[in-house]
């Protein structure tokens, strides 16, 4: 893979990455956020929520779908990795990554994204609070692929 577009690949994680801790930023004055937060929140507020679940999963679907498979490709990893969990398992061993199935979480939380919108306050806020818990573990996440390819570019 060529360096000029694996640096592509990372800038797009990182431009998610950056509008991600900007909502992230703008909301941590609700945390924690309760029936009653979800009740008073503005109109800003809920662009500001859009923001955060928008950039969360373009973040891990850019990761998932480009950064990861790059990191293997630097790699120059031998042997034949044709599903999406054995590309996860052999990134885990490398340390790319802390674990497969916490990677397999934050997948979840993304397609949960898509279809959760319940109409319970107290179901909206249980759900954001765990939302902004994983994040920031997909922010950790990045990092150490980031942190992991440096050896390899």
């Amino acid at each position: 893979m060529k360096k000029q577009v694996f640096n592509g690949i990372v800038e797009i994680c990182q431009t998610h990455a950056g509008r991600l801790c900007w909502a992230m930023g703008q909301l941590e004055v609700k945390k924690p956020i309760t029936a009653q937060t979800i009740q008073h929140l503005t109109d800003n507020d809920f662009a500001i929520f859009d923001q955060f679940i928008a950039r969360f999963s373009k973040l891990q679907d850019a990761m998932g779908a480009k950064l990861l498979p790059a990191v293997i490709e630097l790699t120059h990893e031998e042997g034949e990795l044709t599903t999406f969990i054995d590309k996860l398992n052999r990134l885990e061993k490398m340390g790319a990554i802390t674990s497969a199935d916490q990677w397999l979480m934050l997948r979840e939380m993304r397609n949960q994204f898509s279809h959760d919108d319940p109409d319970d306050p107290e179901i909206q806020a249980a759900l954001l609070n765990k939302y902004f818990n994983m994040a920031e573990q997909l922010l950790l996440a990045l990092d150490l692929v980031l942190l992991f390819s440096k050896k390899y570019s």
